[in-house]
């Protein structure tokens, strides 16, 4: 079974950058697509940005322009990329590998935390 690892969260002020990686065990190629989703407390679990298998990008309104998505195949790792970072921004991130075959896999999440 594949295991997804996010790293890069952390404590950022208010139009700073990070820039998320979700390393896989296995081979990124296997999912369909592959995503990131937040969650803020409180709110349901809402998706960030996903990247299909050839590279195709779908983003939510509110990060659009902000955030950019991509992966490295060769290293069987998604990022997320995430500029101009907004207070409401702040959440655990959430990496999701998704297949036809063997339905959703997650990561445990990093906390992403942007200050005023």
């Amino acid at each position: 079974q594949v295991q997804l690892v996010e790293s890069g969260g952390g404590l950022v002020q208010a139009g700073g950058s990070l820039r998320l990686s979700c390393a896989a065990s296995g081979s990124i190629i296997s999912f369909n697509t592959m995503g990131w989703y937040r969650q803020a407390p409180g709110k349901q679990r809402e998706l960030v940005a996903t990247i299909t298998r050839g590279a195709s990008t779908n983003y939510a309104d509110s990060v659009k322009g902000r955030f950019t998505i991509s992966r490295a195949n060769a290293k069987n790792t998604v990022y997320l990329q995430m500029n101009s970072l907004k207070p409401e921004d702040t959440a655990v991130y959430y990496c999701n590998g998704y297949s036809s075959w063997t339905g959703d896999f997650w990561g445990q999440g990093t906390q992403v935390t942007v200050s005023s």
